[in-house]
């Protein structure tokens, strides 16, 4: 399902929560929705699964405009909000059994909840209450609730937050296998997820987009889409010397004998590199590529830390 965001504004008095903002999901692909917080990632997330409306603008998943009244639509959309919303005093197949009503009759419900308690993991606690589960589990369940009815289209708000590093990978490898058949759009803090999981990339800063394109390019921003190298001497080089090079747009001295070079047209200067050491009797210690993390980019963009 492709979700299409055509100039959206949602307003909370004279205060824009978000401005102007659009942007195209093809199917099929797993995006990450970045922003710190209080960017309006929730909000924008909340308006694509038609909880609440936009003030100004509209959505469009599959081709259907989103509203709240629009019941078969969201049969095909699975939601984990960010505060993952449990009910403590139910059991886990009591609960599932719970979210797979809404969407399914009751001779089905039982084949559901065995199926995506296997898939979840969570066949071994099924028996419990909600409340005695730990966090990891309880994401689960959350998770569960949203695969149930076997959506087109999964939205997960912050679906990894408050895990153990085990927890995470666990919780990673069930979004990244539910994203060979469905569309996703996850928001999280946790940049490394991002850049394992991801196609594609939407950053979101005070409302706005400030980036949007598919994650290998992202890390290319911060040399302006051309190719950069970082190179490691023994002896004495600098900056002025490095500039000199033919094809070479910029140098950063990163310390320590250690220089980031970036090339204008986006060819690969190594080779041209290597010969002027060469040439220089300059012993060359490491040349590799470098691009930059989304870390770094997020802080770029944002002017924020990305937790």
């Amino acid at each position: 399902m492709a979700i299409v965001a055509e100039s959206v504004d949602k307003i909370y008095g004279a205060q824009y929560a978000l401005k102007s903002v659009s942007f195209t999901i093809e199917p099929g692909t797993i995006t990450g929705f970045l922003g710190p917080n209080g960017a309006g990632k929730s909000t924008m997330m909340k308006i694509i699964t038609g909880y609440i409306p936009a003030s100004a603008g509209r959505v469009l998943v599959d081709g259907v405009v989103v509203g709240p009244d629009n019941r078969e639509l969201k049969r095909r959309v699975g939601y984990l909000p960010e505060n993952n919303p449990l009910y403590p005093d139910m059991y886990v197949r009591e609960y599932l059994n719970f979210a797979a009503s809404f969407y399914m009759p009751r001779r089905e419900r039982s084949g559901a909840v065995e199926r995506i308690a296997e898939v979840t993991g969570l066949m071994p606690e099924i028996g419990k209450k909600i409340g005695e589960l730990s966090k990891g589990y309880r994401q689960r369940v959350g998770l569960a609730q949203a695969l149930i009815h076997d959506p087109d289209l999964l939205i997960l708000d912050e679906a990894t937050t408050g895990l153990d590093p085990n927890q995470i990978v666990e919780i990673r490898n069930l979004i990244s296998e539910a994203g060979e058949e469905k569309t996703i759009m996850i928001s999280t803090h946790i940049m490394q997820e991002v850049e394992a999981i991801c196609d594609r990339v939407i950053i979101i800063d005070r409302g706005s987009i400030v980036a949007d394109d598919t994650t290998e390019a992202i890390s290319t921003l911060l040399s302006g889409g051309g190719a950069t190298v970082a190179v490691e001497f023994e002896g004495d080089v600098t900056t002025a010397m490095l500039e000199e090079l033919p094809g070479v747009s910029a140098v950063i001295d990163g310390g320590s004998g250690e220089f980031l070079l970036t090339s204008a047209d986006g060819s690969d200067i190594r080779p041209a590199l290597f010969t002027w050491a060469v040439s220089n009797s300059l012993k060359v210690i490491s040349l590799r590529q470098h691009r930059s993390s989304l870390e770094e980019v997020f802080r770029h963009l944002t002017g924020h830390p990305a937790s």
